[in-house]
């Protein structure tokens, strides 16, 4: 079985694609453990794990618990109970600093997202990225998720001056996703408009600019190695318009690429393939 590391940020992540990871791979076998920028437990994006904060009246102090556009778009009961399960793990409570984590010590390397601003100091650490690239100059199996690809992405191998993911295939949150999102927070958590954006466009940049799609695309060798469903594709709707999610026995809305023995993915509704695709690598087939 594998030693798999986490790497995540003191506070941001995102819940699903963590802890389901971490379930469905812990469930076959596999031992996790994590890193922090301090060696402290990490928590997760709240606002992901509870769904408050997420309507229109949350800022009203009798309505904040109820719950309506946010129950839909916190992590789902399987994710948060993945999620506490995760937060009781002894690994967990005790993770290494990002600075003590190296590539030697672990067989493979799983790389979670989150939108929330938290998030920002997982995808600049040059400690992480300098890791990142030394998982994959060893040939060791990574796994990235959503806003996880940006750190892979932002990960240049010393040999080639270029990202670790030149001349792979991958996806990672897209545009539409993210744009779908960030349309709806400006309605609804109207007090932090930009609450999906982990990173939004200055003057002059085109729409999209520093979408996760678009920060991927740029270190790809060619734009055509960033993965999306095809229009038109059987089960294009149900993969794309972001009202469903995989369970463990239904893979049908999720998009995972398999580059090797590197495996990514779009967003949490994607966790349990993704998890089920890597935990394929890992047994090496």
């Amino acid at each position: 079985m594998a030693h798999i590391l986490i790497p995540l940020p003191s506070v941001g992540y995102d819940p699903s694609e963590a802890a389901v990871s971490w379930q469905q791979l812990a469930a076959l076998g596999h031992r996790f453990s994590f890193a922090t920028p301090d060696g402290s437990a990490a928590t997760a994006d709240p606002l992901m794990v509870t769904g408050e904060g997420l309507d229109v009246w949350s800022r009203i102090p009798l309505l904040k618990k109820l719950k309506l556009v946010g129950l839909s778009l916190r992590a789902d009961g399987r994710a948060r109970a993945a999620y506490a399960a995760m937060l009781a793990d002894v690994a967990y409570q005790k993770p290494l600093r990002w600075s003590d984590a190296k590539a030697s010590d672990f067989d493979a390397l799983l790389l979670p997202g989150g939108h929330a601003k938290g998030i920002r100091e997982y995808l600049e650490s040059t400690v992480l990225q300098k890791l990142t690239a030394d998982f994959f100059a060893a040939g060791k199996p990574v796994a990235a998720i959503c806003h996880g690809v940006v750190l892979a992405a932002r990960s240049i191998d010393a040999g080639s001056g270029k990202s670790v993911l030149h001349g792979r295939k991958t996806t990672a949150l897209t545009w539409a996703f993210e744009k779908k999102a960030a349309g709806l927070a400006r309605f609804t958590r109207y007090w932090e408009p930009d609450y999906y954006r982990t990173y939004s466009e200055g003057s002059g940049d085109p729409a999209g600019h520093w979408s996760v799609q678009a920060e991927v695309t740029r270190a790809l060798a060619k734009p055509e190695d960033f993965c999306d469903v095809p229009p038109g594709s059987a089960g294009f709707f149900t993969k794309t318009s972001g009202l469903f999610r995989d369970t463990p026995v239904n893979s049908g809305p999720a998009l995972v690429v398999r580059d090797g023995r590197y495996v990514s993915g779009r967003w949490p509704g994607d966790a349990h393939t993704f998890a089920q695709t890597f935990a394929e690598v890992l047994a090496g087939r």
